[in-house]
């Protein structure tokens, strides 16, 4: 079966690559490439300086920006124990937060998923532990590492109702691929009831709890917010079909609060030309943040089209909306804003938070639809003092979760008898 699968992997490959290429900066493609073939070694300064160490280092893998932010506390406190690190992203946004969350880091493309470019990978970075972070299952990377005798870790694991369904669909294969992994640590019941269901040894399935409880901040919030005058909504990672009819809710909403000001974080920053565009259609004054410093006072509509400030600018909002739980997409982290003590407001679909129930409970959270956002909306920015309880709920609520760093950490310490110190 992973024969198949590699074979399938390899035919796609060959179709998807030159696209994948030209995706890149023009003078990153060559180190891509190098990367992605599993030669890791030049890019990422690591050679004998980090395999020559006592355990070698821990290779995490965390696909994109939200992985990087969620694992950021976890890298953070294995270098704390003097533990050496490498990291690996997939996307160039998630290599640029990394590269900022961790400047003097080594961070590599992951390998394409073929048993060649792993075993090259593995010697390269000199890999004493292999640590996927939530999501990412990929069949042969975590076959060949634990066939080159590196234990493979599952950590800050969650399995949406949708992956799940299909992954039980070929229960069998991936039954085989999660033998090969020491550890799943999942954030809470519900996720280690899903990673049983597609195949996971309950034995080796751990509930640690969720990084993101513990994330925080890398610095101070740009420059450019300390220029909103007025009361300010911050709309994080929207998506497509989302930015239209918030920009609608934000000309209403103007019109009740005049020096209202709507910060726009779209998901992808390679969709800032197409959120300008539906700003302009509509008639609203904007400005992209990378712009925004020479200004003066700012006002209409902030789109942001940097990438990892999101989280610092949540700590400007007087109400959070969080994108992507108005399109479908599951929602985006309402930790943000809630670790800033911030109001924070959903769509009908959160569903990639499986603790969002009890948050909006605790009363630091509230949904609406597309149809009743604006009223919402209005009724939280003309009352200050419910803008306040909720946002103390909502810090409230974040700040008591932590803990999941430090059980993951002595999970996998157990595993390894203590030995990824340098």
């Amino acid at each position: 079966m992973f024969f198949i699968y590699t074979l399938l992997y390899a035919i796609a490959l060959v179709f998807f690559l030159p696209r994948e290429l030209m995706k890149r900066p023009p003078g990153r493609r060559m180190a891509w490439l190098s990367q992605k073939l599993g030669r890791v070694e030049k890019e990422a300064h690591l050679g004998p300086a980090v395999s020559g160490r006592g355990g070698g280092a821990v290779w995490v893998h965390a696909v994109s920006v939200g992985e990087v932010l969620a694992a950021a506390p976890f890298i953070e406190a294995l270098e704390a124990r003097g533990v050496a690190t490498v990291i690996s992203t997939i996307t160039e946004t998630g290599r640029r937060v990394a590269r900022g969350r961790f400047p003097g880091g080594r961070i590599i493309y992951l390998p394409f998923d073929l048993p060649f470019a792993f075993k090259r990978a593995a010697k390269g970075v000199g890999a004493r532990a292999f640590v996927l972070v939530e999501t990412e299952l990929w069949p042969n990377a975590i076959r060949t590492m634990q066939g080159q005798g590196v234990p493979v870790f599952i950590v800050n694991g969650r399995l949406s109702e949708k992956s799940t369904a299909g992954y039980r669909r070929l229960r069998f294969f991936f039954r085989r691929v999660l033998k090969a992994v020491s550890l799943i640590c999942v954030q809470d019941g519900v996720y280690a009831e899903r990673a049983a269901l597609i195949g996971g040894d309950e034995k080796k399935i751990l509930v640690t709890g969720n990084f993101k409880f513990e994330m925080n901040p890398k610095g101070l919030p740009p420059a450019w917010t300390g220029r909103l005058a007025g009361p300010v909504i911050v709309a994080g990672s929207t998506h497509p079909g989302e930015e239209e009819f918030l920009v609608g809710t934000y000309k209403r909403l103007r019109m009740k609060f005049p020096s209202l000001i709507m910060v726009l974080a779209p998901r992808h920053p390679e969709r800032v030309p197409e959120v300008e565009s539906l700003i302009r259609t509509a008639g609203v004054a904007y400005v992209k943040s990378s712009l925004a410093g020479g200004q003066g006072m700012l006002a209409g509509i902030v789109v942001v089209d940097t990438v990892g400030e999101l989280f610092d600018i949540y700590a400007k909002a007087d109400v959070a909306i969080m994108g992507g739980s108005f399109s479908r997409r599951g929602g985006q982290n309402p930790l943000e804003p809630a670790y800033w003590g911030k109001p924070v407001l959903c769509g009908p679909d959160m569903s990639n938070f499986s603790f969002m129930g009890e948050f909006l409970k605790s009363g630091g959270a509230v949904t609406a639809e597309k149809e009743t956002l604006f009223e919402i909306a209005a009724g939280l920015l003309a009352d200050e003092g419910r803008r306040a309880e909720m946002g103390a709920k909502a810090r409230r609520f974040y700040l008591e979760r932590p803990g999941a760093v430090k059980k993951t950490i002595d999970a996998m310490m157990d595993v390894l008898g203590g030995n990824i110190s340098r």
